[in-house]
């Protein structure tokens, strides 16, 4: 089996031979944090990805041992959320408007309006902690008051 070759040296760009990968980081690049977060979200659904924890070298073992006992202690710290718009600043409802329409693919402007005039409603589902915490901060710095549960 063949080794990754090794990262480009510091300060040089990485290019691809092939043109469409090329074309793809640069797009990627350009997206809005919103529209990568919803682009890494599509990529998992549609390839099956699934969400995997990133296992601790010693503390494995331990946990799993600790499982087996009552869990009475401690509640499980939530890790999926969903995002709900809660409201806005009169003066910020075009911004959540187009914030609304980017977020969501195939939705017309006229829907997003709709959307965006009856709140509260759920931007995005089941999105793990990090993801959803972004999403809140963005439509927050817009003037909209988002709620995670």
């Amino acid at each position: 089996s063949k080794s990754a070759p090794p990262p480009p040296p510091p300060g040089k760009a990485s290019t691809s031979k092939d043109p469409t990968i090329s074309r793809l980081v640069d797009d990627i690049s350009g997206l809005t944090l919103l529209q990568a977060a919803d682009l890494v979200t599509l990529l998992k659904s549609r390839l099956n990805i699934q969400e995997i924890a990133m296992p601790t070298a010693a503390a494995a073992p331990v946990a799993a041992a600790a499982s087996d006992e009552p869990a009475a202690e401690k509640p499980k710290e939530k890790t999926v959320f969903n995002v709900q718009l809660e409201s806005f600043e009169a003066g910020a409802k075009p911004k959540i408007i187009r914030e609304v329409k980017a977020l969501v693919p195939n939705l017309t402007l006229i829907d997003a309006k709709k959307f965006v005039e009856s709140l509260p409603k759920t931007l995005k589902e089941n999105l793990p902690k990090e993801e959803a915490e972004k999403l809140k901060a963005a439509f927050e710095a817009l003037g909209a008051v988002v709620k995670l549960d």
